[in-house]
């Protein structure tokens, strides 16, 4: 068996703006890769065919979807992230929901000291944790 890493489908040509939105929020997290659809591809010319970028050493793959589904990203699946300090958790919540939707507001929810949950602009889920 070869790896085993979560797969992220955008849809409306999307997939490199939130691949460059989520690397420059966090170290240690860069594009690794892209392929880029050509002219008369299934996809549309420039967009995301198949790529790959990293968040603190976690591998993601992506694409864009040149279909339109009737489905998006679900809160049922989501990035977990673990952080460090107050600061760094009140930053990565304020970026990462921008634009989107707080499913559970940053607080003390018994369970952890601080803790939220949102869908980003993007549509992906992340639960954020301070681990202190």
């Amino acid at each position: 068996m070869g790896k085993v890493m979560p797969f992220l489908m955008f849809q409306q040509g999307k997939a490199e703006e939130a691949m460059e939105f989520y690397t420059s929020l966090m170290e240690d997290s860069e594009i690794t890769n892209i392929v880029r659809y050509g002219a008369n591809e299934s996809g549309d010319e420039g967009t995301v065919m198949q790529a790959t970028f990293t968040i603190k050493g976690q591998e993601f793959m992506c694409i864009d979807s040149n279909v339109t589904h009737e489905f998006s990203f679900t809160p049922s699946f989501s990035i977990y992230i673990t952080c460090d300090t107050e600061e760094e958790i009140n930053r990565l919540f304020q970026k990462l929901n921008e634009g989107g939707q707080a499913l559970m507001p940053l607080d003390d929810y018994g369970f952890s000291k601080k803790f939220g949950w949102l869908n980003d602009r993007f549509g992906v889920s992340w639960q954020l944790n301070l681990l202190k």
